[in-house]
């Protein structure tokens, strides 16, 4: 069952969270003000505040969430998306930013999103990620996020990367760290 987008961006994306977690490692590597930057499932939009509204765009299958984002941050851009294909042109944007997204896809569609991110970034552009990832020395966090997150394809590291460079992404990793107690994230970016 999956929450209503109020309870979850309340419970698990509150700003606090999010900020630790997520805004604080982005901006730590990134200034994403001047950037046109795709949220790539965006959700309830919790990280479009990284970015000016004008250079914004969030997309997501979810349309519920997609229109509680929109009520809460009117300025910036959302769009419900079904399908493959990305709503944008080619070589329009600076960064495809994918927080939390790729666990939730099977590993079969991933390759084809990736194309589209490919054919949607300007020259020298950058997929920025952030995704819960299964690590070798790590038996109980590894049981515990399969166990409890509702993304069915939490992968290992070199999974993840693997799909960026099959189509000659070059992958840098910026850091592994824990989330919470029992999560495991790994941040990378994979650039064109």
């Amino acid at each position: 069952m999956q929450l209503p987008p109020k309870i979850y961006h309340s419970f698990v994306r509150p700003k606090w969270l999010t900020k630790i977690y997520i805004q604080n490692n982005i901006q730590r590597h990134f200034d994403l003000s001047d950037k046109k930057v795709l949220d790539f499932g965006a959700g309830t939009g919790a990280n479009c505040t990284l970015c000016s509204p004008n250079h914004y765009f969030g997309i997501d299958p979810d349309a519920y969430r997609i229109d509680f984002a929109k009520r809460l941050y009117s300025p910036y851009r959302f769009e419900a998306f079904i399908g493959n294909e990305l709503p944008a042109d080619d070589n329009c944007f600076d960064v495809v930013l994918i927080i939390a997204v790729l666990h939730h896809i099977p590993p079969e569609m991933i390759q084809s999103y990736v194309k589209e991110f490919k054919r949607v970034l300007k020259p020298g552009g950058k997929v920025v990620v952030i995704e819960p990832c299964l690590f070798e020395k790590s038996p109980i966090s590894n049981w515990f996020m399969k166990s409890n997150d509702k993304g069915d394809y939490i992968q290992r590291e070199e999974e993840y990367l693997h799909y960026f460079t099959e189509e000659n992404f070059k992958c840098n990793v910026l850091s592994r760290f824990r989330k919470m107690f029992f999560y495991n994230e790994l941040y990378f970016t994979a650039l064109l």
